[in-house]
């Protein structure tokens, strides 16, 4: 089977399409071919050794396909379903075995690129506004990157639960994009300091929430922007780690609360897989959340989806189609 390997950390001419043999699936397991791969700043992060994993590294986590055989004591699929899954590295391949445990059914009129695309970023946007700071009609937030892929998905469910939204963006185009989704005020960070303009939004008061993706050069402004005793949500670093610091600044700035959670942690359970999977591929289904697939890519493109996505000159999901 054709599949991207990383043999060592480093830029995206790091990652090579190669041969390799397919897998079969053990006790639980499933083996599926793959027909999409979403790709998510996840991979970045392996690809350049920020999260360690032994190496060769096969990059990609959440995929769409369809079940070619399975092994024994697995009840939740069959051959022939047609599957999509996240949480299991290793979707840039023609085939890939995963625990049976991991896999959801995809609607009937679902395709694969929209399936794949979903998972990761519509699960994350799930619990973030659904359980990590559940949000509810009245509620204020800031969603950062508000028209990329997760950030459209954190906006339109936001909207769902009656919250106000504000979302920041670099450009007017992608503006356009985020008041799409459905923020009540877009700001242009590149023309805008967005801190100034969330008090002034709010009266002085501030956000109860902060959903940041971008990390380093957002962090501190996006801590001044809550309200006293408010949540600033950190699930991603598009810009650089945040430096070390003080605890104490959460006392200073109004007893507010940090938290850094993982998809992972939030699909614990085959329970909660299900409500979240379930939940945003109905959604999609029926047109209630849509999802904005910016570029698709055949599988040895794979380094060039990856400059694309680091260059956050993108506005919405990457996707690579596998033959």
């Amino acid at each position: 089977m054709k599949s991207i390997h990383v043999l060592e950390p480093g830029g995206p001419e790091k990652m090579q399409l190669v041969d390799a043999p397919t897998p079969q699936p053990g006790p639980k397991q499933v083996l599926v071919r793959l027909h999409a791969s979403g790709v998510n700043f996840i991979d970045v992060y392996f690809r350049m050794g920020l999260y360690k994993a032994d190496l060769p590294i096969t990059l990609g986590n959440e995929g769409a396909g369809v079940v070619e055989s399975v092994g024994s004591d697995v009840t939740e699929v069959a051959p022939g379903d047609r599957v999509a899954y996240a949480m299991a590295r290793g979707s840039y391949a023609q085939y890939a075995v995963l625990p049976a445990a991991f896999l959801v059914k995809i609607p009937d009129h679902l395709d694969f690129t929209n399936a794949a695309a979903a998972m990761l970023q519509g699960m994350t946007a799930h619990y973030l506004t659904h359980s990590t700071y559940a949000l509810k009609s009245g509620d204020t937030c800031l969603v950062h990157a508000a028209a990329g892929g997760a950030g459209g998905l954190i906006v339109q469910m936001a909207k769902m639960l009656g919250a106000r939204v504000f979302g920041t963006v670099s450009t007017e185009a992608k503006a356009q994009i985020a008041r799409a989704h459905g923020t009540d005020e877009t700001i242009l960070y590149t023309q805008q300091d967005f801190e100034a303009e969330v008090k002034r939004l709010t009266g002085g008061r501030g956000v109860d929430v902060v959903y940041d993706s971008v990390g380093k050069t957002t962090f501190d402004k996006s801590l001044n922007s809550l309200r006293p005793r408010g949540v600033m949500v950190l699930f991603g670093q598009s810009s650089g780690p945040v430096p070390p610091l003080d605890p104490n600044i959460l006392n200073g700035r109004g007893s507010l609360f940090l938290t850094r959670p993982s998809l992972g942690h939030y699909v614990a359970t085959r329970e909660e897989l299900l409500w979240r999977a379930g939940d945003v591929l109905a959604w999609m289904e029926s047109g209630r959340l849509k999802l904005r697939i910016d570029r698709t890519y055949a599988l040895e493109d794979a380094a060039t989806a990856h400059r694309d996505l680091e260059s956050r000159r993108t506005s919405g999901k990457l996707v690579l189609t596998i033959p």
